[in-house]
């Protein structure tokens, strides 16, 4: 009886680690709403071709937002959450400068006419970034769905996770550790500045008040310091004009980047804290030195990497009938 018993206990063990490892695949899948809701990916990639070529320079936004939700409490929409006391993740300070809430909005609402109560913020958020990307000629991914929405979103939190243009490398590796992401994944997320904008008040202390010359961060280069005082940021007060992450080249996605960081020329202190770690340092220059389409494979592979963090599937969280609110 003993050794029955055993053999019962052996084989719930192994059958119950199978079941795990099989959920752990299973989490999100491919055509997740093939059945449920088919043309659910067709109505985002439709509504993104008919409106983000009108105003490309979201596409930076979406993939912005897309990550704020990702790094904080997974991917399960909590970026898109309101807050009737101002304590949301939207309300903190990474989060002030993020546009396009309203279209993830009017997408839901698509989706909400076409297959009620089916399709996550989550996964519309997710299908967003990558479709108005690609409509702008950045990459294709693949974006895996059977994401669920959370019901909590912490304004809190949000500051505390999300990277800060002024984090040191260390900072930053540490903030994509906790998450499951790597040091690869670090460098080839960052690449996404390459469609990006900023305002002056996430460089004007590299410019106003560092160590340099004039206030000028010796790790910028001063030729490009001194553009950026004489021609955007005027004023260490500025906070309205736009920057350009990527001069030049901030319309197409490209390895324009990379480039410019190793003629520390980055804009914020995290880009270039890029350059200060050896193994990061060698990863740019074998990107720089690959073709363009090495840097779209490698930085498919890390979004959906990054679409899979913490995510919520099955019974877990809820799907919203509306994305800034929790179902009552």
């Amino acid at each position: 009886m003993a050794g029955t018993s055993s053999v019962r206990i052996v084989l719930v063990v192994v059958f119950g680690v199978l079941a795990l490892i099989g959920s752990a695949q299973a989490q999100l899948q491919m055509n997740f709403y093939a059945s449920s809701c088919p043309k659910a990916e067709q109505i985002v990639l439709d509504y993104v071709k008919q409106h983000i070529p009108n105003a490309p320079s979201l596409a930076a936004s979406f993939l912005r937002m897309h990550f704020h939700d990702c790094i904080v409490r997974g991917c399960d929409a909590s970026v898109l959450l309101n807050s009737t006391s101002g304590q949301a993740e939207k309300n903190a300070v990474p989060n002030l400068t993020v546009r396009g809430f309203d279209f993830i909005e009017r997408v839901k609402s698509l989706l909400e006419a076409e297959c009620p109560g089916v399709v996550s913020c989550a996964d519309i958020l997710a299908l967003v970034a990558r479709d108005s990307v690609l409509t702008t000629g950045g990459p294709f991914w693949n974006v895996p769905t059977g994401r669920r929405d959370g019901v909590i979103s912490n304004i809190t939190e949000a500051n505390a996770n999300i990277p800060s243009p002024f984090h040191n490398f260390t900072t930053l590796l540490t903030l994509f550790s906790n998450q499951g992401l790597n040091l690869t994944d670090l460098v080839l997320l960052s690449g996404g500045h390459t469609i990006g904008i900023s305002h002056c008040p996430a460089v004007s202390r590299r410019l106003y008040n560092s160590t340099g010359a004039g206030g000028i961060d010796p790790t910028m280069d001063s030729e490009y310091a001194e553009n950026l005082k004489a021609n955007k940021c005027k004023t260490a007060s500025d906070n309205t004009t736009i920057l350009e992450m990527d001069p030049g080249s901030r319309k197409t996605f490209d390895l324009s980047y990379y480039s410019l960081l190793l003629k520390r020329r980055g804009l914020f202190q995290s880009d270039a804290a890029l350059t200060t770690d050896s193994t990061s340092l060698a990863f740019i220059n074998q990107l720089l030195t690959s073709s363009p389409q090495f840097f779209f494979d490698e930085f498919a592979k890390a979004m959906e990497k990054m679409g899979r963090v913490n995510v919520k599937t099955g019974s877990e969280g809820q799907i919203r009938k509306q994305c800034a609110l929790v179902n009552n």
